[in-house]
């Protein structure tokens, strides 16, 4: 009899869907998410967690925002958690600190379910630390990236690294007008 774990997954919108379009792939998060909780591996999912970080309401950004817009409204029809946070203009560009809201609910979410399994889909090295809280609390935490994205603190503090290129293999190629396209081949960002 196989036993099963039960799988968190906290997951870094940005650094993914950077690290997709580095390999000219299209991010598929439902093949994301049975890669990392496959059920014939013994691993059920509790819940994934998708952070986003949105660009502010102002015009010069009004076309990252809709595109970040259209994938909180996806995810969020398709059964995942989403977490958005308003961004704050710097300049032509602007930032969110979501990792921070991703690293606070993280603890505190593994330490009220303490799942089996926690899985961080990023290659940021800022979660460093909260990988080791975890792992100090007994829970299992294994890092999902792309290994040429992946920091080595990051990598050297988790219990484990998945590496991402295998499910990369399986997206679309990225058609260079679309900026998010959750979903196999069906084309509902433009």
């Amino acid at each position: 009899m196989k036993t099963t774990r039960k799988v968190m997954i906290f997951a870094d919108s940005d650094n993914i869907t950077i690290a997709a379009q580095s390999f000219n792939r299209k991010l598929d998060w439902q093949k994301i998410k049975d890669y990392l909780a496959n059920p014939e591996e013994g691993r059920e999912l509790v819940e994934m967690v998708i952070y986003v970080g949105l660009p502010p309401a102002r015009e010069r950004f009004e076309e990252q925002r809709k595109s970040k817009e259209k994938l909180v409204y996806w995810a969020k029809s398709n059964g995942f958690v989403v977490v958005t946070k308003e961004g704050k203009a710097k300049g032509n560009e602007f930032e969110t600190n979501i990792d921070v809201v991703m690293a606070i609910d993280a603890l505190e979410f593994a330490l009220e379910v303490r799942p089996d399994i926690v899985v961080l889909l990023t290659g940021d090295s800022d979660f460093a630390y909260l990988v080791e809280k975890l792992r100090r609390r007994g829970i299992r935490v294994e890092v999902a990236a792309i290994g040429q994205t992946l920091g080595n603190e990051l990598k050297n503090s988790a219990n484990s690294f998945i590496d991402l290129i295998p499910v990369f293999d399986q997206f679309n190629a990225q058609n260079n007008h679309q900026t998010y396209h959750p979903i196999g081949n069906t084309n509902i960002f433009n």
